[in-house]
């Protein structure tokens, strides 16, 4: 399985994504049955998606799984659905402030992953790395660039999977800040995001 990992560099006044930090430690991890390429997408509205397109074309994978940080979650959370909508809470590290705007005029609202979401949950929980299906990528980048990928491959009439996870915040990242948030360690973050892969991998070698 060729495949294309990408997380996120920090944003919102944060020196570290755990996104960012999970693709690093897996970049040049073996992994059985996979070819990966790895990159890190810059938060911002034109430059995040305009890299992820690039390197795809570039890498011409069997999947794309993109990584994001949620700082109010508990689990991982794998997506099902990425919105057609720019609403930004706070401003991308470009400085825009996007409010009540189409990803794509005249795109259609919405569109699924073509993950097996619900097998990766199972196998993550199995596992003991608490994990669920999320239903809103929320408004901001995450959501973008998940649904500017599936647009690209529906566009093209690609065979291609792609998916979106989102993972919890770093301890470092909520220790000594009240209200305390919850936070989950990055080693147990890679072992679940390489649980997903292994996953992926057989799905794509067995019909």
């Amino acid at each position: 399985m060729k495949l294309l990992l990408t997380g996120f560099e920090p944003f919102g006044g944060s020196k570290i994504n755990p996104s960012e930090q999970v693709v690093y430690k897996l970049a040049d991890r073996e992994i059985a049955g996979v070819d990966m390429t790895t990159v890190i997408l810059p938060v911002e509205r034109f430059a995040g998606p305009d890299t992820l397109i690039r390197t795809y074309i570039s890498a011409q994978p069997d999947v794309v799984l993109c990584l994001g940080e949620a700082g109010t979650n508990t689990t991982i959370a794998v997506e099902r659905v990425a919105i057609n909508l720019l609403d930004f809470l706070i401003s991308d590290n470009g400085g825009h402030l996007i409010t009540d705007k189409p990803i794509i005029t005249d795109g259609p609202p919405a569109y699924f992953a073509t993950l097996p979401v619900r097998e990766i949950v199972n196998v993550l929980n199995e596992k003991g790395i608490p994990a669920q299906i999320s239903h809103s990528a929320g408004t901001f980048l995450c959501n973008q660039v998940m649904y500017e990928m599936l647009h690209y491959i529906h566009k093209h009439q690609l065979s291609t999977s792609a998916g979106f996870i989102h993972l919890p915040q770093l301890p470092q990242q909520v220790a000594g800040k009240l209200p305390l948030r919850p936070s989950m360690s990055l080693e147990l973050m890679v072992q679940g995001v390489t649980a997903v892969i292994e996953t992926l991998a057989a799905s794509v070698i067995t019909p």
